[in-house]
């Protein structure tokens, strides 16, 4: 992505709904000249370490039992993620991690010398974990079990009731839980938001940020939200790497979180209109399939043509400029991570020709 992100012409591996402008962001506000007052009078130093108390009261409004005490501010849900996995993962360790995932929740473990088993989310159980084998892989020395929700690359959601079971199998040996939920609040249903793991268990912590659904990725700002007494642990990993996010990125983004209501309703009606759109053309066709996404910004395609997925998506973006994902990226080849939350004309244009590419294959 680093190689061609910035160069193709209709890029469907975006993973963001369709960013926001400055601008945008001011008038969703409804408040536009008050905040350019407090943007121009905010000193440029370093801002509170936490992150500001404002910022962590509106992270914790996002979750029904937490306050500010169990919210940390981080360097995007990436700092978040590798800062969990700093602060509890031991050489030795035993880690649980679900794949197809973002890579830290099993590269970062394994980097460290933890022993991570891998629980293999596949296409025929919906992407959705297969909890009687996890139940099987965690040991009593387990120190994290390590999940995505909704999950990235496939869409999968796992519902309260399966959150639930896969806290009664940590709680049995009293491991701890790290829920990567930089998806949530765009599930195709209901309100969009899925329970979240901090609310159900006491070991219990979730990630998120203000990239996916709140369309902000610029503003590389992310969360922890767990029990205060192990935020005050990762806070010391912390302090190696990050003194503060910047001042600028907390205000834009407290001025985001007041809006919530509104900037998450605006990236629910993108996701499932576009999302529609991917599925009718999937349907119309005979050389490809998938899992429908039930939350999320991408869905992960699976392809008949006898190629690679490195192959295909090289030569895709060659002859019509179109940029997608590789399956081979998240060890799933004859697939493709399309990514369907960004401009819903790129995604018409760019659904057209990977069909006209896939004809000519």
């Amino acid at each position: 992505m680093n190689e061609y992100e910035e160069t193709c012409r209709h890029n469907l591996a975006e993973t963001c709904v369709r960013s926001l402008t400055a601008g945008e962001l001011l008038e969703m506000s409804g408040r536009r000249e008050d905040v350019l007052a407090e943007l121009a009078a905010t000193q440029l130093t370093y801002g509170p370490i936490p992150g500001s108390p404002r910022l962590r009261e509106l992270v914790a409004g996002l979750y029904a039992n937490q306050g500010a005490d169990n919210v940390l501010i981080t360097h995007g849900a990436i700092g978040a993620n590798a800062l969990v996995h700093t602060t509890l993962v031991d050489p030795g360790d035993h880690v649980v991690a679900v794949v197809p995932t973002y890579q830290q929740h099993y590269s970062i473990p394994d980097s460290y010398g933890a022993r991570v088993s891998l629980l293999r989310l596949r296409a025929e159980h919906g992407w959705l974990p297969d909890l009687d084998e996890l139940d099987r892989l965690v040991t009593p020395d387990t120190k994290l079990i390590a999940v995505n929700n909704p999950n990235n690359p496939t869409g999968a959601l796992i519902d309260e009731a399966g959150l639930a079971r896969i806290v009664a199998i940590a709680d049995r040996v009293g491991a701890w839980v790290l829920c990567d939920e930089v998806y949530r609040g765009v599930d195709q249903g209901g309100d969009g938001f899925t329970a979240s793991i901090a609310d159900l268990y006491e070991r219990g912590i979730s990630t998120g940020s203000m990239s996916k659904p709140f369309s902000l990725a610029g503003l590389r700002l992310g969360w922890i939200v767990a029990p205060a007494d192990l935020l005050r642990a990762v806070a010391t990993h912390r302090d190696y790497n990050t003194i503060s996010v910047g001042r600028v990125d907390d205000l834009l983004a407290c001025v985001a979180l007041e809006q919530k209501d509104a900037i998450l309703g605006r990236a629910r009606r993108i996701t499932r209109t576009n999302l529609s759109i991917l599925d009718e053309w999937v349907r119309g066709r005979a050389d490809v399939d998938y899992v429908k996404p039930t939350s999320g910004t991408t869905a992960l395609v699976r392809y008949h043509a006898p190629i690679g997925s490195y192959e295909f998506c090289t030569r895709l973006l060659e002859r019509t400029g179109v940029m997608v994902t590789p399956g081979a990226a998240f060890d799933i080849e004859h697939t493709i991570r399309i990514g369907y939350a960004d401009d819903t004309d790129t995604l018409r244009t760019g659904l057209k020709l990977i069909g006209q590419f896939l004809d000519e294959l």
